[in-house]
């Protein structure tokens, strides 16, 4: 067959160097620039590509297009395949024709990357053949042209999940639903619930799904009687209307039911050496624990091996702590429902920085936490107005900055020991930073100054 792959970061690369592994014939088109390492990789392999441009006679050759996740459904490549009739796949549904591994496989609004990671660490800590996979950055269909794991972690966006159609997952997990990306579904709830359930779709009775039984979006879109694969929901509380897999009986012991309902076998799990904050990270924490239950981890590695987790950069990471007051960067939280888990998981007296590219953001269900927890904010961002006129009212203090070294010290200044300096800002960063690495980066940066120079004016006593 011949193959044309649409896009060459990690995933197009991947799926072209699966598909020439594989015996087929391959071209590569991505219409920016291609980085440098993807395009040592393909000349490497020998792969014929273009950048810059979508040569559409050499596009329309394709048997079968390879889109990376990036690319919308109303780009004008897209609609000229539909119109010629060419099969579109993603690299996801390429890479699970090729390997007999189990996936585990992760999505959802917000919790993904943490769930994910948790997982495959819980998963290899307990000596068991693991890889990770997908959205958090590697590619599935490259790690499957070797295929040496017994078990792949992979997380997966709504838009890796677009494109499959008989990819089937051992385990599939559905964190929550909130509204995100609507621009790729058509301003509709209900189509992206879908391309998130998905994920699930192709399971039969020998697979899982793990879901939240407590979002109320899934309740709504997953017709949980139709479906014949095993399910395991999870819950903050015991439910009398559901047969849970997980549910929390306190803040920190999780009890455990793989076989809920007639021939229910209750096992418990310690949470309190978790290093995770926050109500949505004791959600994440369920699946992650439903998952290395399922893979036959046993409850004493479990517990063992949550206290030795670390997150990924930029989720609710604590970066420093000066005069008694904790900081903690949470720039990935880049809308307002993951803002929400920070405010609400975080129980001292918090000085918020937040701001940025406004996402036509509805600050309102942030106000009554505020208006609780916030004792100051620290507007960060080019245009404040909207936090102002939304905040204004119910923080006792409201200033406003323009750049990460400003914000920093002004926070550090209005906190007393005991508070915490929070950077959750519910905005993207693109109007003064490169992405929200680079603002997570930043802001430690100016916690780590702030210290030193605390140092050295001691030192100079």
């Amino acid at each position: 067959m011949h193959y044309v792959i649409l896009g060459a970061a990690e995933s197009g690369v991947g799926a072209a160097l699966l598909a020439q592994a594989k015996g087929h014939t391959v071209f590569v088109s991505d219409k920016s620039p291609i980085q440098p390492a993807y395009k040592q990789k393909l000349e490497a392999a020998g792969i014929p590509f273009e950048e810059g441009q979508h040569t559409m006679e050499q596009v329309l050759a394709a048997d079968e297009v390879v889109k990376s996740p990036g690319i919308p459904e109303k780009a004008p490549v897209i609609q000229a395949l539909r119109e010629n009739g060419t099969p579109i796949i993603s690299e996801i549904e390429l890479a699970g024709r090729y390997t007999q591994a189990k996936c585990i496989c992760i999505t959802g609004t917000n919790g993904k990357t943490t769930t994910t990671l948790l997982t495959c660490h819980l998963l290899k800590e307990a000596g068991l053949n693991v890889g990770l996979a997908g959205n958090v950055g590697y590619s599935l269909a490259e790690q499957i042209i070797a295929d040496q794991h017994d078990y792949y972690v992979v997380e997966l966006s709504s838009f890796q999940l677009d494109d499959t159609y008989d990819f089937q997952p051992w385990i599939s997990v559905l964190l929550n639903i909130t509204p995100d990306h609507l621009d790729r579904y058509n301003y509709s709830l209900e189509e992206y619930a879908q391309a998130k359930l998905r994920i699930m779709r192709n399971q039969d009775s020998t697979g899982h799904f793990i879901y939240n039984a407590d979002d109320e979006n899934i309740q709504r879109y997953f017709k949980a009687a139709l479906r014949p694969v095993r399910q395991l929901p999870f819950s903050l509380h015991k439910r009398p209307d559901y047969h849970l897999g997980a549910y929390y009986i306190d803040e920190e012991r999780v009890c455990v039911d793989l076989q809920p309902g007639f021939y229910s076998e209750t096992e418990e799990i310690n949470t309190a050496a978790s290093p995770l904050i926050g109500q949505h990270n004791r959600q994440n924490m369920l699946a992650a624990v439903l998952c290395a239950r399922l893979a036959g981890v046993d409850c004493r590695q479990i517990e063992q091996n949550l206290a030795s987790f670390h997150n990924a950069d930029h989720r609710l990471q604590p970066v420093g702590e000066l005069n008694g007051t904790r900081f903690i960067n949470d720039s990935k939280a880049t809308n307002v429902e993951a803002a929400w888990f920070a405010l609400d998981g975080i129980r001292r007296p918090i000085v918020w920085i937040a701001g940025g590219t406004d996402k036509g953001n509805d600050y309102s269900t942030l106000i009554p936490l505020a208006e609780n927890r916030v004792k100051a904010l620290v507007c960060l961002g080019v245009d404040n107005e909207k936090l102002k006129v939304a905040f204004g009212p119910v923080v006792p203090h409201l200033e406003e900055t323009r750049s990460m070294t400003d914000a920093v010290q002004r926070a550090a200044a209005l906190a007393a020991p005991g508070d915490v300096v929070l950077l959750s800002p519910a905005c993207a960063s693109f109007d003064l930073f490169r992405n929200y690495e680079d603002r997570g980066r930043q802001f430690a940066a100016a916690v780590q100054q702030l210290t030193d120079d605390q140092t050295n004016e001691e030192a100079n006593e």
